[in-house]
């Protein structure tokens, strides 16, 4: 249903980010990805969604924290397939440590990946859009744009303020045309970085990688199971979907019970 359609996906390198530009590829779209990691594995992943998929998939290696890039990343992509219908804004980065022990750069950091990073994206990618009288923007926030957890200072400020921003966004965009704006709240969801997380936990506390991912997934969850990022992007696709047309501004939460509690 979204064949022919533009999409870019910050953070699409690996992990949900990479899953949701599977699943837009499978669904018709083009694919711009976007995001770090090394050479040839990003371009492995490049030339299998073109083949797979049978749909053109560009890499533009832009530090979405720095607002030239940004622009630039989206003026090549515009130029490179005539527009972008679809921005998902999925970059993040996480650092744990109480408020009084956390340091100043990783507080700039994380609020400039987690959340500048998508005020710039969105900046430069609604001309076309408004030109265009279409669109879809999706952020990927967290059930940490909902609710709080110790040592996530900045990452819990950064997803709030995600949510916060997808609303100013979908009110300014109400009267131009088919545009949404709208926000994922996922709980877990099993990635390499959670999979990292894990096994740092389980080596800290002298316990099992199981042990571990039972203590994870109870401390904050009402079902002790994982989403995927193949859930996630089912999601995405719905809200970028003419279904969706009437939601915008709001969030939505795949958190296995985790923000009804």
């Amino acid at each position: 249903m979204l064949k022919g359609k533009t999409a870019i996906v910050t953070g699409s390198t690996s992990g949900i980010g990479l899953g949701i530009a599977q699943k837009l590829a499978g669904e018709g779209c083009n694919i711009i990805i976007n995001g770090f990691g090394d050479k040839d594995a990003i371009e492995k992943e490049r030339a299998g969604i073109e083949k797979n998929y049978k749909v053109k998939c560009i890499y533009l290696g832009a530090d979405i924290s720095k607002p030239a890039e940004v622009e630039k990343m989206i003026q090549d992509a515009e130029k490179e397939f005539g527009g972008i219908d679809i921005l998902v804004n999925n970059a993040g980065i996480q650092f744990v440590a109480p408020i009084e022990e956390f340091p100043v750069e990783k507080w700039d950091a994380v609020i400039s990946t987690n959340l500048s990073a998508s005020f710039f994206t969105i900046k430069y990618a609604l001309a076309g859009m408004k030109k265009k009288q279409s669109g879809r923007i999706v952020n990927i926030a967290s059930a940490h744009g909902l609710v709080a957890s110790t040592g996530k200072a900045a990452y819990v400020a950064a997803k709030h303020g995600l949510v916060g921003l997808t609303k100013v966004v979908a009110l300014e965009i109400a009267n131009h045309g088919d545009i949404t704006c709208n926000a994922i709240c996922p709980g877990w969801v099993y990635t390499p970085l959670v999979e990292k997380q894990i096994k740092d936990n389980a080596a800290k506390e002298g316990i099992s990688e199981d042990k571990a991912k039972e203590e994870m997934l109870s401390e904050k969850q009402a079902v002790h199971e994982f989403a995927t990022p193949e859930q996630i992007a089912g999601l995405v696709i719905y809200l970028c979907s003419d279904s969706a047309k009437s939601i915008t501004g709001t969030t939505i939460s795949i958190d296995n019970g985790w923000t009804c509690q």
